[in-house]
């Protein structure tokens, strides 16, 4: 079955949400990620630290060079994935709606190369 990954994006600059806000999103992320792994869709999951906690890493020349925050210049960053096993891209899309909704962010959805 073809593995799809959904990353959630966001901005860093958006105000944080009430603490019973963030604890409803984050019971919500939890019953989400429960059905999904009953479903036997689950393979991989995680949040992330902000961007901000990235170190670049260029080892294309003799030297490795390492650079603090993220590569990529943009008010929105990823904020967190599933990796999922879905029949299609419907199914994969349906995936992500409904962890949209848990996590109240956008989710963006691609398939693994060696799936399609």
């Amino acid at each position: 079955m073809p593995k799809y990954l959904l990353s959630v994006w966001g901005r860093e600059d958006d105000p944080t949400p009430p603490d019973d806000e963030v604890q409803a999103m984050f019971a919500a992320v939890g019953r989400f990620n429960e059905e999904v792994q009953e479903s036997g869709s689950w393979v991989f999951a995680g949040g992330l630290h902000p961007a901000s906690t990235a170190t670049v890493v260029d080892g294309r020349g003799g030297d490795v060079v390492t650079t603090d925050g993220p590569y990529a210049e943009s008010k929105e960053q990823m904020g967190g994935f599933w990796v999922f096993e879905a029949a299609d891209l419907d199914a994969a899309i349906e995936l992500a709606r409904r962890g949209s909704a848990a996590c109240n962010g956008k989710v963006e959805v691609r398939p693994f190369q060696d799936d399609v």
